[in-house]
């Protein structure tokens, strides 16, 4: 019997070297390593603590089946994070495909408020901690859309061009081009809106 290896000392690469052939505790080093990364990605877009669980979950059972085709040419953290992405593009579509009006299309057809609203000039976190900024960020996201908030994560954050969101969303060009327009009109009343009761807030906190 061989030396106990020290999961927690080897290297990503390794890692899934070794539970490509078959290490199930390499493997669950990587899920302990990257656990967090795959529900807070999926609670980004879904809002739901069980159905970010559900999701997260489903993606690792994902993961540990295609790893042989894991060829690493992105990090791991990537792949998988692609994993949970695609699942959670899968769970918007079944809730857009299961209500009878979309209220999505609706606000793109005529506007909903934020058409009202200026996109925003002035980066209205400036002066905001980089804490702060993330936690009106994400109650900001929170009140958008689903499919709003997709594409929102989708071209912000995963920085995915409008064909790529296009092919993943199955949409066209012009559709993710409104969705996107929309979204950030969104984002911006809903971070103005946050910001105005904050203030409000504090300012009475104060008198």
């Amino acid at each position: 019997m061989g030396p106990k290896i020290n999961y927690e000392a080897l290297d990503d690469e390794a890692l899934v070297k070794a539970a490509q052939g078959g290490d199930m505790e390499a493997f669950e080093e990587l899920v302990r390593r990257y656990s967090n990364l795959l529900y807070n990605r999926a609670m980004a877009f879904v809002r739901e603590q069980d159905a970010a669980l559900d999701i997260s979950q489903e993606a690792w059972v994902r993961a540990w089946r295609g790893l042989r085709k894991f060829k690493g040419d992105c990090a791991f953290a990537t792949w998988v994070t692609r994993i949970v992405t695609n699942l959670c593009i899968d769970y918007v579509r079944r809730i857009q495909r299961n209500r009878n009006l979309s209220i999505e299309a609706l606000e793109e057809e005529i506007g909903g408020v934020e058409r009202l609203v200026d996109p925003i000039e002035v980066d209205p976190l400036e002066g905001l901690t980089v804490e702060e900024q993330r936690l009106v960020l994400r109650e900001a996201l929170g009140q958008l859309t689903e499919v709003h908030r997709a594409v929102i994560i989708l071209h912000e954050f995963e920085n995915l061009s409008y064909k790529e969101i296009a092919k993943i969303m199955g949409c066209s060009l012009g559709t993710v081009m409104s969705r996107l327009f929309y979204a950030r009109r969104s984002l911006a009343a809903a971070v103005r809106e946050i910001l105005r009761k904050r203030n409000e807030k504090q300012n009475g906190q104060i008198t």
